[in-house]
This record gives structure tokens, C-alpha cells and sequence, in this order.
């Protein structure tokens, strides 16, 4: 049960704010801090994996209410645009820590293994495949529409928190980034067109128009060289230790006590690059190409095999993939949070006429509303989300979070989580788009997180 399980994208809207559980300070180094130490349990402090569609869900295909699935296939192709996208996140904490000093600086690092994956759904190639081009003649279909990432790495970092004085708290994380494997096909352009010949050879020709592909990758092109998936995974895990491609990065974030009802947030995260030098390949294919047609001719016919591979040879001398050797840089995904939150109701804990938490500075209370921005850079824009939520501290040791958010998956996701500390045991659970539980193939993304920590406070 000490395992932390979630499904949802990288939106953390039920963690962020949280100040009672450590992991918030991966998503705000500046948030406040009221603990003098902390220990992630390692390997099993936090796990997160994200499958998720933004324009559709297993249950829009597989439902079973009759008709068509080849018709219900079809509709979601015409349905969804080229901003569409399918995605993978997932994040493996394996050590988290923290203390503080003498002066009150807040120091806390560890280690993490991420995967970030992304597909766009390129609507002109579906449509073409799906239903072939007898129905579009004279339409270009955009080969630019082909848009993809994926990164496997190992994350380190450190960072400092301070609270400047009785208003404002700051952070900073420090990170370095040690990529295992990737790859980059997000610049892609060209058309493919079938139109009636203009050369009386066929009745159509088919022309491929400013074509530029490429595939940027490393780590991939050695592991072809390895036999068995031992070896691989073997490989892979070898780069994990400053073993592959190296990047550096920063967290900033801080906490702004307006008074004692009005608090504002904001971080930027991953605000940094991977410096791609070892193990690169590039794959690139550029050309135009005009095929009049393919004259029907079988085995036996004379000369068919010869035609055959002329034409594929003509292809291929059309296209040709160069492979390239250069060095690159990509630039991490920026993530932007941002809050502001309203307290209300009674104070907790302490006694007397300040009625106010020992480690608090101002009055404390038992109950906030606010709103929480998110946004994260994409190949094709900014992936954004607007939620709503309720915080409500039950006791000193007891309190709960719910959210209702607006995202690039739903208009309509209810979330909840709920924090208890028993003695130095800080434990959480946390699950998002609650009202799918009964379906969850209804859902687009799902989340379900719990978790252990422990946290000790010399007071």
C-alpha cells in the first residue's frame, strides 16, 4: 500500500498548494514550509503514469450500445483536428529529502526517472488512409501534420527555500538531466495531392510536394547493435547515472502572503535543456516526386520484375533518407503554475489571543477557495487548464482538497484529495475525474495517487 499509483497528465492541480505534503515542492519550490524535516520512503514515495486523449475515450469506440464500430471509428476521424494529441507522461521517484537549518533555509533534493511521450493526431493522413483518395481528388493532404516526441531520463535536483519575511517566501531548484533515449519529429512539411494528369500517361498522378521529414534521435542507434532485451535494458540503465546525454535546468517558484485572507503562487518549471552529443542520429528525407500511375503488370508478364524494382528504385532516388551526425539542443517543456486563494472560516490549532498555528507567522485558517492556472509548452502550443478549488483543514492533522478543473482532455473534472499526519507518518491519497469511476472507459484521463512520507518537526 506504499506504493503511489496515479494516471493523469502532468497538471497537478490536487498537489499543487498542498503544503502539508513535500512533493508540493516539485511543483512550487516556493511554497510554504512548516516542517523542520522530511524522507521520502525510496521507490515508493510517488509514481505517476499519464494515458490520455484529449479528443477521445475507449468507451467513444468500444460502447456497447450498437451500430458500427467502423462507423463510430470514422466519426472520431472527422471529429478530431490536427491539435489533437495522444500522451504518455510517467515519473518514478526513487529518493526525496529535506531539512532545514539554522537560519531557516529549507534545503531539499532527490532523484526521479521521467518518460514524456506525445503524438498528434495528423487528421489528413488518418482521412487518407481510412478512405483513400478516390473522394479527394485535387486535395492536398499535409505531411506536416506528423508531429511526435519522446524522452526517457533520469532527473537530479536540489533546491532552496526561504521565507524572506512574514509575506513572501521563495524557491529554487536546481536540476540535472541525464537522457537515456529520445526522439524529435515536430518541423515536418510537404503535401501529397492526387489530381488528373496533365501528361495524358494516366488517367491520375499522384505528387508529392515539398517534402521535408526528419527524425532527430539518440540513444536509439546503438541499442540496434545489442543482443536481447537484457542488454538493452541493461544499456539504458547504464545512461541513467550521467551515463547519456547531459542537460541542465531550473525551478523558480514562490508564495505571496498578501494579508491574512489573500495568498498568491507561481512557478516555472523545467526551465532548462538536454545538450545531445553521444549516440546521435538524424534521419532526414527531403524531395518532390510525381508518380503517373503503376502499369498492371504480374510475374510471368515479361519484364514485371524488372519494372517493379525500377520503380521503387525511382522512389528511393527520389527520397532519399540522409543520416546525420550534428549535435543538438531541445529545450525542456516549460511549465507554468499560478494561484491565488481566499481564506476563510475559523483558525486551527494554538491558543490564546493570537489563536494561530506555532509555526505560522500569520493567522491561520481552516478553509480556502481559489483558482489554479497551469499551461505547458507543446510542439503545437500551450496545454492549459483552469481549476476551481476547496481546501478545508479538519483538524491539526487532518485536511482536504477538491477541485474541479477544465482541460485540454474535459470541460468537467471533479478531483479530491485528502492528507493525514499520524505522528511522523505523512500519508496522502489523491484521485482526479471522479465522476468516470463508474466507466472509467469513459474517461479521457484518470488519476488515482497515495503516498508515504515522513516528516518531523523539532517543536
Amino acid at each position: 500500500m506504499f506504493w503511489v499509483i496515479s494516471f493523469y497528465a502532468q497538471n497537478k492541480q490536487l498537489l499543487y498548494g498542498l503544503e502539508e505534503v513535500p512533493q508540493s515542492m516539485l511543483v512550487n519550490p516556493g511554497s510554504i514550509v512548516n516542517y523542520d524535516y522530511h524522507f521520502g520512503i525510496p521507490f515508493l514515495s510517488q509514481i505517476h503514469f499519464n494515458g490520455g486523449a484529449s479528443g477521445v475515450s475507449v468507451y467513444d469506440i468500444f460502447k456497447d450500445t450498437g451500430g458500427d464500430i467502423n462507423e463510430r471509428i470514422h466519426d472520431k476521424i472527422f471529429e478530431l483536428t490536427d491539435k489533437d494529441f495522444f500522451t504518455a507522461t510517467e515519473q518514478l521517484e526513487i529518493f526525496n529529502f529535506g531539512w532545514k537549518n539554522k537560519k531557516d533555509i529549507y534545503f531539499s533534493g532527490g532523484v526521479y526517472q521521467e518518460l514524456d511521450f506525445i503524438f498528434y493526431f495528423p487528421r489528413d493522413l488518418a482521412i487518407l488512409a481510412w478512405e483513400g483518395n478516390a473522394n479527394y481528388i485535387g486535395k492536398k493532404f499535409d505531411l506536416g501534420e506528423i508531429s511526435t516526441t519522446g524522452e526517457l531520463l533520469m532527473i537530479y535536483h536540489f533546491g532552496v527555500n526561504k521565507k524572506i519575511n512574514k509575506k513572501l517566501t521563495l524557491g529554487l531548484r536546481g536540476k540535472i538531466y541525464s537522457s537515456m533515449v529520445s526522439y524529435h519529429s515536430t518541423s515536418n512539411k510537404g503535401t501529397f495531392e492526387t489530381r488528373f494528369s496533365e501528361t495524358q500517361n494516366n488517367i491520375y498522378e499522384h505528387i508529392v510536394s515539398n517534402a521535408d521529414i526528419t527524425v532527430q534521435t539518440s540513444g536509439i542507434a546503438s541499442l540496434g547493435d545489442l543482443d536481447g532485451s537484457s542488454q538493452v535494458v541493461s544499456e539504458i540503465m547504464g545512461r541513467a547515472f550521467f551515463g547519456g546525454n547531459i542537460g541542465l535546468g531550473l525551478d523558480l517558484g514562490g508564495t505571496y502572503e498578501i494579508n491574512e485572507q489573500w495568498t498568491a503562487s507561481a512557478s516555472f518549471l523545467d526551465v532548462g535543456a538536454v545538450f545531445y552529443t553521444k549516440d546521435v542520429e538524424t534521419y532526414q528525407v527531403k524531395g518532390d516526386y510525381t508518380l503517373d500511375g503503376i502499369e498492371l503488370l504480374f510475374p510471368g508478364n515479361g519484364d514485371s520484375q524488372n519494372y517493379y524494382d525500377d520503380l521503387i528504385n525511382e522512389i528511393e532516388d527520389a527520397f532519399p533518407v540522409d543520416t546525420l551526425y550534428a549535435n543538438y539542443t531541445k529545450f525542456r517543456p516549460l511549465k507554468i503554475n499560478a494561484s491565488l486563494k481566499y481564506n476563510l472560516g475559523k483558525a486551527i490549532g494554538g491558543s490564546g489571543a493570537c489563536n494561530c498555528l506555532k509555526m505560522g507567522e500569520n493567522q491561520k485558517f481552516n478553509q480556502s477557495v481559489g483558482f489554479q492556472y497551469y499551461s505547458m509548452y507543446r510542439p503545437k502550443g500551450m496545454q492549459m487548464a483552469a481549476t476551481l478549488f476547496y481546501y478545508r483543514r479538519f483538524t491539526d492533522y487532518i485536511s482536504a482538497k477538491a477541485t474541479y478543473t477544465v482541460d485540454s482532455y474535459s470541460y468537467y473534472n471533479l478531483g479530491l484529495g485528502f492528507v493525514a499526519n499520524m505522528g511522523i507518518v505523512n500519508f496522502y491519497i489523491m484521485a482526479d475525474n471522479l465522476q468516470w469511476y463508474q466507466n472509467i472507459a469513459k474517461a479521457k484521463s484518470v488519476s488515482l495517487q497515495l503516498g508515504f512520507n515522513i516528516i518531523i518537526d523539532k517543536e
